[in-house]
């Protein structure tokens, strides 16, 4: 895996960019950069030492209304559509069976690993709600690896794919010009069904998850306060696949531009049209990341968009870079670090042992035992993720220095 092409989550070259002294340089650094900061804020934020104390700008907005946490996933895809541009570049975005096949299987392997981290973490809760009802060890186990009737289906890797292959396909099928009347036409048509069919509610007549229920079943769907409204379910993964056009159209324009000054101003300008729009017209569509709504697209691309931008001019044309190397290490190899994260959280969380006569888990332990008397509940439960980011960190640099990048 050294040296290898990097995958569609990842930046490969720029072809044609010229760097100082004459020498091509092999990379945009601001789109590992920004893919590192949102993978390193997604662990973070995922992983509280408790979740009762959580400051409010590390927290999900509870319905309409947007905090930082909830600009980390939506800046990740629109960095996935730049850099699925990029890849489909190098085949001239031409239809071939070579490269369908590479875009389904790439789809389907990141769909798989997002539904096996989601059986991973029910097979571990399922068999410690068992173990505590007389029944042997082998039969939880059993119970707990087979309780697919509890699967929830959807999810963070589950959306990457879907939307991930659909852009692709798009790519290779759609006339480049088309693009624009795409997304525009998709979120229309979405803020109509979100108008018409209570989608703006936060209830089970909405018709987000009345259409989830009716196609995934209510068993393998989130549960958010007592309501079937999943938050990467399949009816909001609609404008989520503008979200990455959007991205798709901008990796466009970065490589039809080969001067990095003129990138910033282009991403700037996009960022600033987007976010403006996203935000006036939220008063007719609220911004919500859970139905995913189209002024929420606007808004996150617009962001998205306008960080780039300032990263570019950072990193690219001022050359300040040595701040950056600990994002490098988390958005070089982003698909493997966020799949290692969620394995060992399930494993801190899942894991336990007796402790001065009572059982905890691994996680319980660092964060009530160590981290809370010393630094509070708030405090302390930021501690702890910020100790868990930094310990993937750790991962991703050994790869990172090795040169190591783990493909699909």
């Amino acid at each position: 895996m050294k040296n290898e092409e990097y995958n569609t989550l990842q930046s490969p070259p720029l072809s044609g960019e010229v760097g100082k002294g004459g020498k091509p340089n092999s990379r945009l650094l601001s789109l590992d950069v920004l893919r590192g900061i949102t993978i390193a804020g997604m662990i973070m934020v995922n992983n509280p030492g408790s979740w009762d104390y959580v400051y409010a700008p590390l927290g999900h907005a509870e319905w309409n209304g947007l905090t930082p946490t909830d600009l980390v996933f939506p800046f990740f895809m629109f960095i996935m559509g730049i850099s699925t541009y990029i890849s489909l570049r190098k085949f001239n975005f031409e239809f071939n069976k070579p490269t369908l096949f590479k875009i389904i299987k790439r789809t389907c392997v990141i769909f798989l690993i997002g539904l096996g981290l989601s059986w991973f973490g029910l097979s571990f809760r399922t068999f410690n709600s068992l173990s505590g009802e007389g029944l042997g060890f082998f039969e939880c186990l059993w119970k707990g690896v087979t309780n697919f009737e509890n699967l929830r289906i959807l999810g963070v890797m589950q959306r990457l794919a879907l939307t991930y292959g659909i852009t692709a396909l798009i790519a290779i099928f759609v006339k480049h010009k088309y693009i624009p009347y795409i997304i525009v036409i998709t979120l229309l048509g979405y803020f109509f069904l979100l108008l018409f069919g209570n989608g703006f509610e936060f209830s089970e007549n909405n018709i987000i998850s009345v259409i989830d229920r009716a196609i995934l079943g209510t068993n393998h769907m989130y549960l958010d306060n007592g309501i079937r409204l999943d938050p990467e379910g399949l009816t909001s993964t609609i404008p989520a696949i503008c979200h990455v056009l959007i991205g798709f159209y901008c990796g466009k324009l970065i490589l039809s531009t080969k001067d990095n000054t003129q990138r910033m101003h282009y991403l700037f300008i996009i960022g600033t049209i987007l976010t403006f729009a996203g935000f006036l017209l939220s008063y007719g569509c609220p911004i919500n990341k859970k139905i995913w709504s189209p002024t929420y697209t606007l808004v996150t691309c617009g962001l998205a968009a306008t960080l780039l931008a300032l990263l570019i001019w950072i990193i690219d044309i001022k050359g300040y870079k040595k701040w950056s190397v600990f994002f490098e290490s988390f958005g070089v190899n982003p698909l493997f670090i966020y799949v290692a994260a969620g394995v060992f959280a399930i494993l801190l969380m899942n894991i336990t042992f007796t402790y001065d006569t009572q059982l905890i888990t691994l996680k319980g332990f660092i964060y009530t035992i160590c981290l809370q008397p010393l630094f509070g509940d708030y405090f302390g439960s930021l501690v702890y993720a910020l100790l868990f980011v930094g310990f993937n960190w750790m991962i991703g640099n050994i790869l990172y220095k090795k040169q190591i990048y783990i493909k699909i």
